[in-house]
């Protein structure tokens, strides 16, 4: 597959915002992946979560995911472990296991993801 993009730095501000499935108070931007840089391996989306929201349980087929914490206070669970998460803590969930991921401070969550193989979920542009 012959990569078309020639753009290879992308600003969050351009990036259009969706909502995504299994998530509540949760707004993400894909910044890196097939749509933006045709990164074909890897995909780093930029996710704010309010209080109290986040990640119902759920797993990826086939896809790891971590998650770098950037701002704010989460809890994380998987496979029966579960952890606070504050800027500059990081998990990983691996390919086919359930997991939650649920903001816990007043001021909203800003957390990276990357996966691996790129996820691109179908998605809501938000409103």
């Amino acid at each position: 597959m012959k990569n078309h993009h020639n753009r290879y730095f992308v600003k969050e501000s351009e990036v259009a915002p969706y909502h995504p499935k299994n998530h509540t108070g949760t707004v993400n931007k894909r910044l890196i992946g097939p749509e933006t840089v045709g990164a074909n391996q890897v995909e780093m989306v930029l996710g704010v979560v309010t209080k109290s929201h986040g990640a119902l349980p759920h797993s990826h087929p086939g896809i790891e995911q971590v998650c770098y914490m950037l701002e704010g206070k989460a809890v994380a669970e998987v496979d029966g472990q579960k952890s606070e998460l504050g800027p500059g803590d990081c998990c990983f969930f691996p390919a086919d296991m359930p997991h939650t991921f649920t903001a816990i401070s007043d001021t909203p969550v800003r957390v990276l993801i990357i996966y691996a193989p790129p996820y691109t979920e179908l998605h809501a542009i938000a409103r």
